[in-house]
């Protein structure tokens, strides 16, 4: 459990016979980020992978006096890392990614792909809903084939369509019931009846690389479009007679907008924008990750268009382009209470508790609450990242100085 600060377990003695189980650990001595606020000289008790409500004795302490404890990361919309690419690697090449964003605190993630012809992705989508299936991935993002020319950023033009419910349901059922989101223009024929189709099918409609005017978004969400995916990028710029999208998406109430935190996307005015006007309880921060997340600089292909990763800034080599992102969602939480000074609970909402209760899966994750799977990053006094447990089982550390 994450107890009121000062709450620490009782020291006793050793029962004769021990009976607590081995894998009960108290994390003590942090700042410990709850729903409710932090708590100074807090404690998590861990038991069998979940978050426990009491401390039993004779368990494990760990003492992480002058650290924060977070809750695990959840990004809604990654391509890749690790050198490896979610729309074209392997089995063993996906979970590599899937190990590298773990490693930087991300303990749960969607798998995006880009666009790619209907068979290549229907057969894509089978691939990854084994993973799903496995809760190796929290489902499928399929952003791309349904997206605006105009508006089509680092994917291939002549694979492009729009996007008819057919096409849409042939991915829906592709994926096996892991479908979580799929990205569309909602302004190109058929994107309305698609927005609808994908509610009644419990997929997140997610308006993004789209040419929309104000007016053709707001009949998006009153249809049902819940996400802006990757807000400011990949759609008209907000002016003042034409406010196109950007308005619509950021004053309405049902709309959670995804954010690139990685000081490329976005200027920090923007994101500033982004948090007045939503609000810390509508911001999702995701990594738009492609496979150098994690690896380094050099060339890639993201579907069939061939990347230049220099300095870390993913661009197409065509075009120069931004090509997604190399960003890991601990250096978006760093960057957010650093340099943008955000206060670290509205970052912890947007890493966190915001995306776990957009792919409801807010009763297992995205807080720190008894019941809750054991899913926690622990950062030091300048949020450097020291330890990331998932599901109870550490991924890295705890690396204490």
């Amino acid at each position: 459990m994450a107890a009121d600060p000062g709450a620490r377990g009782t020291a006793r003695p050793a029962p004769t016979h021990p009976q607590t189980p081995p894998d009960v650990s108290i994390l003590t001595g942090a700042r410990v980020v709850l729903p409710t606020g932090v708590a100074d000289d807090g404690q998590v008790v861990v038991q069998g992978g979940r978050i426990a409500p009491h401390a039993p004795a004779g368990a494990e302490v760990i003492d992480l006096a002058g650290h924060w404890i977070v809750p695990g990361f959840v990004d809604i919309h990654n391509h890749g890392g690790g050198g490896a690419s979610f729309t074209s690697g392997t089995v063993d090449e996906v979970l590599h990614g899937i190990r590298t964003h773990r490693l930087h605190g991300t303990t749960t993630l969607v798998a995006s792909t880009v666009t790619g012809d209907m068979d290549f992705l229907t057969h894509r989508a089978g691939l990854l809903s084994e993973l799903a299936e496995q809760g190796e991935i929290a489902g499928i993002h399929f952003e791309g084939p349904f997206i605006s020319p105009c508006r089509k950023g680092a994917h291939s033009e002549e694979l492009l369509r729009d996007p008819q419910p057919a096409d849409v349901r042939k991915l829906i059922d592709a994926a096996r019931g892991q479908a979580r989101m799929l990205t569309l223009a909602t302004e190109l024929p058929g994107g309305i009846d698609s927005v609808r189709l994908l509610v009644e099918h419990g997929v997140i409609a997610a308006v993004g690389h789209t040419d929309a005017t104000y007016e053709q978004t707001v009949e998006a969400v009153d249809a049902g479009a819940t996400v802006a995916t990757h807000l400011f990028n990949a759609m008209p710029t907000l002016g003042h007679r034409s406010p196109g999208p950007i308005a619509a998406l950021l004053e309405d109430e049902r709309v959670t907008v995804e954010l690139i935190n990685d000081g490329t996307h976005l200027h920090p005015a923007a994101l500033e924008l982004a948090f007045r006007h939503a609000g810390a309880e509508r911001v999702a921060f995701i990594t738009d990750a492609m496979d150098a997340a994690g690896f380094g600089d050099g060339r890639y292909m993201l579907g069939p268009l061939e990347v230049e990763v220099s300095e870390g800034v993913a661009r197409l080599v065509e075009g120069g382009s931004i090509a997604g992102s190399t960003l890991t969602l601990d250096r978006a939480f760093k960057r957010a209470v650093t340099i943008d000074r955000i206060p670290v609970e509205d970052a912890v909402r947007a890493l966190s508790a915001n995306p776990a209760r957009l792919l409801g899966m807010d009763d297992r994750i995205g807080s720190l609450e008894p019941g809750k799977d054991a899913d926690l990053v622990i950062l030091d006094a300048g949020f450097d990242l020291k330890g990331v447990m998932r599901r109870g089982e550490w991924v890295v550390g705890p690396q204490l100085d």
